[in-house]
This record gives C-alpha cells, structure tokens and sequence, in this order.
C-alpha cells in the first residue's frame, strides 16, 4: 500500500473489496496498479487510445482533418519493438518476460508478464515504446511483413465472416476496415507519417499504465520517475463520422473451402450522437439479455440444436467503442438463414411475452459470478482497467453494475436495440456448392 505522502489515490469495489491505485505522473501519465497479495506472477500494460479506426483525425492546431491510410496503427505497433540498437524482444529474453501486443478498433497496447525482475522488465516496456525509430528499410521490410499477414487474414474463414459482416453493416465507419489495412493502404505508409501519428497519439497524455499481481505502487512509480518523458498534450480528437442508422446490405455471402457453413448474424447498435460506449450498467444489460435470449438454457438455444441448425460453436457477443456498437450471433450452420429467422423471431417473443424473474435473476447471477472470477486473474484485472479508462468508466464498474442491475434496463435495451433495418446476415459457405 502506497504511503501517505504519495499522490495515489486508492478505488476499491465495494462488493469484493477489491483496489488498486491510481495517480497522474508529472509527465502528463495516467498510471493504475493492481497489488495482488499471494500471487506469483505481475502483469503490466502500457496502451494508448489509438488504433485501427483513428484514420480521420484533429488536434488543438487543426482546422480540417489529417486523412491517413488504413492500418497504420496496426504497422505502428509492429514497428515499435525495433530501434536503432535493438529488438524488444531479445532484451525481454534478458529477464525472462513474456511480452506481447496488440491493435484492436480503438487503442493499441504492449504487455508484458513476469515472475521476476519486475523492474528491468517495466523498464524495457516504458524505454521501447517511447523510442521511435523508421527509416525508408525498415518500412520497406515491414510491408513485406504485413502483406504477408494480411493475404492471410483473406483466406482466413473466420476473419472473413467478421468483417465481411461489419462491410454490410457500416457504410462509413472504418471499423469495418480490417484492422491490418489493406495491400494498398499500407502501401502508402512512410516514415513520416509514421513519426506524425506516432507524435500525436504516443503522447503520455493520451496513454495508460496498467500494472497488476505481485506489485507495489512504489515499485511501478520507481521506474516510471526514472523512465518517462515530459509529454507535449496536442488534443488529438477522432474526426466525426456521419454514419446512417440503417444498414448496408441485409445479407452478404462469400464462398471458402470451409466443410460447413459459417454465419455472422449481427445488428447495428445506433448509438446516440456524442456516445462513444455503452454505461457500465448498459454493458451489464447486453451481458444478461444475449445470456436470456440465447444462452445454453435459452429457450432459442435449444430449438436451435433440437432443429440441427447450429452445433456447440454457437455464440454471442456486443462489443461497441467510438461510433460503433455491434450484437452478434455466431458459428456453423448448414442452414444460416433459418437460424438469423428464428433469432429475428425470439426477439419479437421476447419484446411480447417479457424476461422472467427468474430468467433474469439466473442470468445477472451467472454474469456476476463471472465478474467477481475474473478479479483473480491478473490478465483480466489489467485488460479491464485498461478497457475502463479508455472509455470513460471507473475501476471495477462492471461489478457493480452487474450486482445492481433492474430488470428494467434489460428490458429497455431490448426495446430499444434490434431494428428490422439494423440487421445484417454474413455468411461463408462451402466453394465447392
């Protein structure tokens, strides 16, 4: 526990009773720890609100938008583990960490986790993601490598099916983009542009550290005071996207070598102007309605495999980030159509019949539970509290909201979500039919 002459400020959930830390480094960085009393293992992540959507952009000395090509913050973040001198990943073979990263639709993150040498780990972390180097070569070299992921990502089914399923879903929007751009799109990425994002959305201002497990905030803030560098905040705002309600096309088929049908059925949320995500009371809602309508005792479900229309690879998700918001239903069937039907047709009955008491007591009990478990996994714990700060939500909000969660806010998104002209069926079927 922090000491009393420090400036972190302590946020603890009332339910589990568990904290952690949070304090804003001279430098301009937001910085969480997550101490975890018993654990062996400390998991850290250092992320910035930038990614594969943030191709139209503003900051404070912007009067138009800066226009940029589709995933370069995906070739961003593959870029950043090489400098001049050296390559992240073998200093990380130094102290035996595990590290990694990712681009999703709205931030880019590096990781790490360890037993040991916490220190020097978090060192390299902080050191490499605030070094840039790209010259003409390295990019060069760096196209060849992502062409190769993204000729892959084509003949991936399960890729195709998703963003196949965002394309007829969105008109305008980059989230239907995939997240590694295109051969041409990153084509145009040069060095330059490379410095520019990276100068407008690395700023300490604009970024997060995550630390959790067998961690004090004294240690994180030991590194941080040594390894950080003053930030410059440039106000970097995504530009506005005048994105229609309706959709795209309603139905949108690709034949594979697949050996069975794979199917995305999905509806556009519409989020008001000016919302970027979902309250965590409203994510907690989304979590028990898709359990109510299509979970394993749903009534839906097992109409569903009673038919032979879908298989154990049946599921469900929302997700949603700036502009966007998408409900999915997903995995194989030899008939999608008749599927995306009978889903179409339980939210009718539900709209009409209601969600039992007991239905729903069932479901926000369930995701409690998982909310309450997910706490004792370092990995979880950090990525949560990541999630959380980048889209405005407090520390621990999903346990609360799925503890005190009404019937009546499921019953509102449900009136409220799933319009007829918001639907959208992507299908991948068999090239040899």
């Amino acid at each position: 526990m922090p000491d009393s002459n420090s400036t972190w400020q302590e946020i603890c959930e009332r339910h589990t009773g568990e904290c952690c830390y949070k304090m804003v480094h001279p430098t301009g960085l937001t910085i969480f720890v997550c101490p975890k009393k018993g654990y062996r293992s400390t998991y850290a992540m250092f992320g910035t609100r930038y990614g594969s959507i943030d191709t139209s952009f503003l900051t404070d000395d912007d009067e138009k938008p800066t226009e940029l090509p589709a995933g370069i913050a995906h070739f961003l973040e593959h870029k950043l583990f090489e400098n001049e001198d050296s390559n992240a990943f073998a200093r990380y073979a130094k102290t035996g960490a595990s590290a990694n990263a990712y681009t999703s639709f709205d931030r880019t993150a590096y990781l790490f986790s360890c037993t040991d040498k916490f220190e020097e780990s978090l060192n390299i972390l902080l050191d490499f993601v605030q070094t840039p180097y790209f010259t003409e070569q390295t990019v060069r070299k760096e196209q060849g490598i992502i062409g190769q992921e993204i000729r892959m990502g084509e003949d991936s089914p399960s890729r195709r099916v998703l963003f196949n399923l965002l394309r007829s879903l969105y008109h305008k929007h980059p989230v239907k983009t995939d997240i590694a751009g295109t051969i041409d799109s990153i084509g145009q990425i040069t060095p330059e542009l490379l410095y520019g994002c990276y100068n407008t959305f690395y700023t300490l201002y604009n970024m997060v550290l995550v630390v959790s497990g067998n961690v004090t905030p004294e240690q994180v803030l030991a590194v941080a005071d040594k390894t950080l560098k003053k930030a410059v905040n440039r106000g970097a705002k995504r530009a506005a996207i005048d994105e229609p309600a309706e959709v795209v096309k309603p139905r949108i088929e690709q034949k594979m070598p697949v050996s069975s049908p794979l199917f995305y059925y999905g509806y556009k949320d519409y989020l008001p102007e000016g919302i970027s995500y979902r309250t965590p009371e409203q994510l907690a809602a989304a979590g028990v309605l898709l359990e109510v309508m299509a979970g394993r005792s749903s009534q839906l479900y097992n109409q569903l495999m009673n038919q032979g229309l879908i298989n154990s690879s049946f599921s469900f998700d929302y997700f949603d980030g700036p502009g966007y918001g998408v409900w999915m239903f997903g995995g194989e069937s030899a008939n999608p159509d008749a599927v995306a039907s009978s889903i179409s047709d339980e939210i009718a009955r539900l709209r009409a019949d209601g969600i039992s008491e007991d239905a729903f007591e069932s479901a926000r009990n369930a995701l409690y539970g998982r909310q309450v478990a997910s706490l004792n996994d370092v990995d979880n714990v950090s990525d949560s509290l990541m999630n959380d700060y980048f889209a405005g939500r407090q520390p621990f909000s999903a346990v609360e909201a799925a503890a005190s969660l009404s019937r009546q806010a499921v019953l509102k998104l449900l009136d409220t979500c799933f319009g007829e002209n918001q639907a959208s069926l992507s299908i991948i079927s068999p090239s040899g039919l």
